[in-house]
């Protein structure tokens, strides 16, 4: 009986995520608009159009950008020598993106259990053990922001940390892993780092994790050899020549932006709790388990963010997520009393059909919205619009004013704007173009004043919605030039 029960789990987990998989294929088609994705199309274009060096993704200014990263030089490169579109290679990117993390949980899973329906079942705790409100973040995956941001440097980052605990759970097996093992783990930690610094920090804790909880402890020519590895990949980031990676410890202007993430952690992340209790009967079992002591460092750094202030830790939160997902997973194999395991089969399969009904709205993504079921549609958010409607006026390189959410998808076409539609450590005159445009838009700002602002930073295009102030329509300084969604208009400045 156990037998049968056994293979109706590993042939359900291996189609249900085996549909997720598919659903993110036709997503990737459609490529939804939402979030970063302007900013990631952007850097594709600086790299496409200037390789060695290409200043500021958003605004014309030649400044360095954690943005362009040894994937997105990659993706720049491709552009540049296959001549493709922008958002065909984000398409691209996402492909791989989705192979690495699909292939990499298979990778750590393999390393924590021998059975064959784990991976899957991972899979989709991974995807859908997340909160029964909507939440959705870059380097968060659940399966509706993975949707969203299934292109972004964040996925390819995370599907490389999953193959980076991997090999490195692989390498403590014993003190075989030899120099070129411990380098090559070095060099893949410092590309995770450069791709998407807060992936990073959470591949950090759980290669931390890894180490310490090894069995048995790791020699000490083992341990050199690691730190050996650390060397090389603290080198690598060190000279990494298009931004430098440890000037973004002082980056404290995106405290507030992450405030966010320190509320309604329950209705966000409370799907996870199954996890939660796996990890304590790890725990029970093991001392040094590694997934226990990855969750631990992660909510140690979650916790200090929340209390220090400094809320941009908190997107270190997948590091506690993540474990007690896989835990949640694995506990349903290995919990040794039979009743108990079964108490947790229910549980967690509560817990996934939650998950999956929450982000049922994800289908809209993939198929048109009035093909969903009434209840299904109305979960579905539409994603943003876009600019391609001023493509055909605006040059790249043009600089447009426009307001902060404009500001987020234009250069995505190969111009520049005003001031950043994200905050930019690494600009210094960030406040003052910020400030520029909000004057230009200001109610009682003097018409002088607004034709000054054009003038300063070499204005083109105005980009405006009805009622956002700035020169009046008929101003002889504006030629109307193309109208968009929602009452948009792009205006040419002229002289």
């Amino acid at each position: 009986m156990r037998v049968a029960t056994s293979s109706v789990i590993r042939r359900a987990a291996w189609v249900a995520a085996a549909l997720v998989l598919v659903l993110l294929l036709l997503v990737i088609v459609r490529l939804p608009w939402a979030g970063d994705l302007g900013i990631h199309a952007a850097t594709i274009e600086r790299l496409r159009h200037h390789l060695a060096d290409p200043g500021n993704p958003l605004v014309d200014a030649d400044t360095p950008s954690p943005y362009y990263s040894p994937w997105m030089l990659l993706l720049g490169s491709l552009a540049k020598v296959t001549g493709l579109g922008t958002f065909v290679v984000l398409r691209v990117a996402a492909l791989v993106g989705l192979a690495l993390l699909a292939t990499g949980v298979v990778h750590v899973v393999r390393t924590l259990s021998a059975r064959r329906a784990a991976p899957p079942l991972a899979l989709l705790c991974l995807v859908l053990l997340w909160g029964p409100t909507l939440f959705n973040w870059s380097g968060f995956p659940g399966l509706n922001s993975l949707a969203l941001t299934i292109s972004y440097p964040s996925t390819f980052a995370l599907g490389l940390s999953f193959h980076f605990w991997a090999l490195l759970r692989k390498a403590l097996r014993g003190s075989g892993a030899g120099w070129g093992v411990c380098l090559g783990l070095g060099l893949l930690w410092s590309v995770i780092l450069l791709s998407h610094q807060f992936t990073g920090v959470v591949a950090s804790c759980g290669g931390l994790a890894m180490v310490l909880g090894a069995r048995p402890f790791p020699s000490r020519a083992l341990l050199v050899r690691l730190g050996g590895g650390l060397a090389l990949g603290l080198a690598v980031l060190a000279v990494w020549p298009y931004y430098s990676f440890f000037d973004l410890f002082g980056a404290g202007s995106l405290e507030q932006i992450h405030r966010s993430l320190y509320r309604h952690l329950l209705p966000h992340f409370g799907l996870a709790l199954p996890g939660v209790v796996a990890l304590a009967l790890r725990w029970r079992r093991d001392r040094r388990d590694p997934l226990v002591l990855f969750f631990a460092l992660g909510v140690a750094m979650f916790a200090a963010g929340g209390l220090t202030g400094h809320y941009s830790w908190g997107r270190v939160l997948p590091a506690a997520l993540i474990p007690a997902q896989l835990a949640a997973a694995l506990a349903v194999f290995e919990v040794r009393r039979a009743g108990v395991r079964r108490a947790f089969a229910g549980l967690l399969g509560v817990a996934l059909l939650v998950g999956a009904w929450t982000q049922a709205g994800t289908l809209g993504y993939a198929v048109p919205r009035d093909a969903l079921p009434a209840r299904v549609a109305a979960k579905y958010k539409p994603p943003w619009p876009g600019y391609n409607w001023l493509a055909p006026k605006v040059e790249y390189g043009d600089v447009v004013l426009a307001k902060t959410f404009p500001s987020r998808q234009i250069p995505a076409y190969g111009p520049y704007t005003v001031a950043p539609g994200y905050p930019d450590f690494f600009l210094p005159d960030q406040e003052e173009r910020v400030a520029a445009v909000r004057d230009y838009f200001a109610a009682g700002t003097p018409r002088a004043e607004r034709l000054d602002i054009l003038r300063r930073y070499g204005v083109r295009w105005v980009v405006e919605y009805p009622g956002d102030g700035g020169l009046r329509p008929d101003d002889s300084a504006l030629r109307r030039a193309a109208t968009g969604p929602k009452g948009q208009v792009l205006y040419e400045v002229r002289g």
